[in-house]
């Protein structure tokens, strides 16, 4: 759930203008500023503001990269794009490559293609 503060932006000042696939809400300004921008935000549907869980093309049109809000079908993904996963860092999930401390802190020995720096 967005914070009171967002929640009263938005409704004073939001004009609703789209949603994604995962439930984010997309709003603008509704007055033009002096500036000639809108000021653009999201309002995330689990109610933790995860950037990462805002789509590629949202994306573009939060950072003003494109003006018009993604087409419905602009979501279409080629065979080779894997799943949304969110930012798995500083959780359980997260990688740890082999020898990482909470890996065990064993890794494999070196395969001779190593040398080690020594300062002269």
């Amino acid at each position: 759930m967005a914070n009171a503060i967002t929640r009263l932006i938005t409704w004073m000042n939001g004009e609703r203008v789209g949603e994604d696939s995962f439930g984010n809400i997309y709003y603008r300004d509704k007055k033009q500023r002096a500036s000639g921008r809108r000021r653009r935000w999201v309002v995330y549907a689990d109610g933790r503001d995860e950037a990462s869980n805002v789509p590629p093309e949202f994306h573009a049109w939060l950072h003003y990269t494109i003006d018009d809000l993604p087409a419905k079908d602009s979501g279409k993904k080629h065979a080779w794009v894997r799943d949304h996963r969110a930012n798995a860092t500083g959780t359980a999930e997260a990688y740890r490559p082999p020898g990482h401390t909470l890996q065990g802190g064993r890794r494999d020995h070196a395969t001779g293609d190593y040398e080690a720096w020594t300062p002269e």
